[in-house]
């Protein structure tokens, strides 16, 4: 009845006290956080329920995920919204190369028509065609040249002026192979039309 307590008691009850804050939260006080309504705390319970037993079911969920968010970025190509595109696609640096592309006529985007033509033509043995269709040949791969570079100049200079403070590496590049592109076959589809100023 007087007997002293066991030295693993006097341990579970320091641990005990320990385990408890030493203050308490004032009920007045607010946590810090918002309660979350009903139906998302529902879900969220919900998603952890839904958690995958093995690893076959993790791999299938993954890809699922996956194929969704694909699916979100092409209706973001066909479609033009910032928040699904690709990350070499997003942002306001890139948006306005884009328009500044689709804006304006650009010899490269009929290379791809240009060569098909080209390779048809250099078909034909008939005499000098071989020397007609061989200065052809060199002719648009200098009005290429002469196009893009004249381009990526203005682009350079237009950047510079309207993002002085963002970081403009790789925009030329990006809007050059852009220009490389048939305009219909073009992704992110062209938001501006010809002539228009973004």
């Amino acid at each position: 009845m007087f007997r002293s307590r066991s030295k693993d008691e006097q341990a579970a009850t320091t641990k005990v006290t320990a385990d408890q804050p030493q203050q308490t939260r004032d009920p007045q006080a607010p946590k810090g956080r918002p309660t979350p309504k009903r139906s998302e705390a529902q879900t969220q319970r919900r998603s952890l329920a839904k958690t995958p037993a093995n690893r076959k079911d993790a791999s299938k969920r993954a890809r699922e995920a996956r194929r969704a968010d694909l699916a979100k970025q092409r209706q973001a190509l066909a479609g033009g919204d910032e928040r699904y595109l690709p990350p070499r696609d997003k942002g306001p640096v890139r948006r306005f190369a884009r328009d500044f592309v689709d804006s304006r006529f650009s010899v490269a985007e009929y290379f791809l028509p240009l060569a098909v033509v080209i390779l048809i033509l250099s078909m034909i043995q008939a005499g000098a065609m071989q020397s007609y269709v061989l200065l052809l040949w060199m002719v648009v791969i200098v009005l290429i040249v002469i196009n893009s570079i004249f381009f990526g100049f203005q682009l350079k200079r237009q950047l510079r002026q309207r993002f002085p403070d963002e970081n403009l590496r790789g925009a030329v590049a990006y809007a050059l192979m852009r220009t490389l592109q048939m305009r219909r076959l073009r992704l992110p589809k062209p938001q501006v039309k010809r002539g228009e100023r973004p």
